[in-house]
């Protein structure tokens, strides 16, 4: 998922807040249902992460997607390429989300530093570094966020596709989606290319999540709405599946509030987004990110930028998983 970049810092005056990530435990074994189709973004990277049980608590909503897994600078996974995969603060989040009966998918990807399916040399390898993030923990689903090169570079993409076709072989039962950048349209090039990419080797995704966002949309909700029946029919020709087994794979991940570009995604056009995600059977509806999720009034990336309620798009993601 895109992190904020400059452009979105220098458009916000203000932010909110501070809440801070309460100190706790290892983390514990993982819930049975899988966390794929509703939990928003979370990163404890910058932005003043809130509680998670405090959302939880407020919200309804159980489950959440913990961004980043990245290189340490070799073929080894980190959060954020720097902090630990055991024992530290992203450790302690997934223990207190769990604690309290949520559960968490771990984002692999992102949209800055250096990803795994760039480091790693081979498709075996890869494969390795997914499953010590699995076995970390005991993850039932994983997210890989493909942005940046690592995307439009189709060494990279292989490498990707093939590590997941190895994993999945591996841990049945594991879920997988995979996340990348779109067009109004639909997927681009790049996109139309990895989907069927997936097809020739075998990678069965189970929900392929576009992030409708950074694309110069100016209705976000129906521009939302035309790039995701795009997936739906990429999906639909490819696999040769019916329209709800399409929808079924297909996933929305907005960005909540001013976009690093300038878009405005506003609640009500979030609602809308839901409320075709819920018609439709999607598989995945989420957004970056519950940092975010707040009205402002101090550091910038630590707000939505609009006029909001706090915690307003996750009432609305809490609302759609039921």
């Amino acid at each position: 998922m895109t992190k904020l970049r400059t452009t979105l810092l220098a458009t916000l005056t203000a932010a909110c807040a501070l809440v801070a990530t309460p100190a706790l435990s290892a983390a514990g074994p993982t819930a049975a249902p899988s966390p794929i189709g509703a939990s928003p973004y979370l990163y404890n990277g910058w932005a003043s992460p809130p509680n998670p049980v405090e959302v939880m608590n407020a919200t309804g909503i159980r489950d959440f997607t913990l961004a980043f897994v990245l290189s340490d600078g070799t073929c080894n996974p980190a959060w954020d390429g720097t902090r630990p995969l055991q024992g530290g603060v992203d450790a302690a989040t997934i223990d207190a989300i769990r604690a309290a009966g949520g559960d968490v998918i771990p984002s692999i990807g992102g949209y800055n530093g250096a990803k795994l399916g760039e480091v790693c040399p081979d498709a075996t390898s890869l494969a390795g570094a997914y499953q010590e993030v699995i076995d970390a923990y005991g993850f039932n689903s994983i997210d890989i966020d493909i942005e940046a090169t690592e995307f439009t570079d189709p060494a990279a993409q292989d490498r990707v596709l093939e590590a997941l076709r190895i994993v999945e072989a591996n841990n049945p039962g594991l879920r997988t989606v995979v996340t990348f950048p779109t067009l109004i349209s639909g997927p681009n090039q790049a996109g139309v290319r990895m989907v069927q990419r997936a097809a020739e080797l075998g990678t069965d995704v189970d929900v392929w999540t576009q992030m409708p966002f950074n694309f110069g949309g100016t209705d976000m909700a129906a521009d939302t709405i035309t790039a995701t029946e795009a997936l739906k029919d990429l999906l639909k020709s490819t696999f040769g599946y019916s329209d709800a087994e399409a929808y079924a794979r297909t996933g929305i991940s907005s960005m909540n509030g001013r976009t690093d570009t300038g878009e405005i995604v506003r609640p009500a056009d979030f609602q809308r987004m839901a409320d075709y995600a819920t018609a439709n059977g999607l598989g995945r509806f989420t957004f970056w990110s519950v940092n975010r999720d707040r009205p402002c009034s101090g550091d910038p990336s630590a707000c939505s930028g609009i006029d909001q309620q706090p915690w307003e798009f996750t009432r609305i993601v809490a609302a759609f998983a039921g």
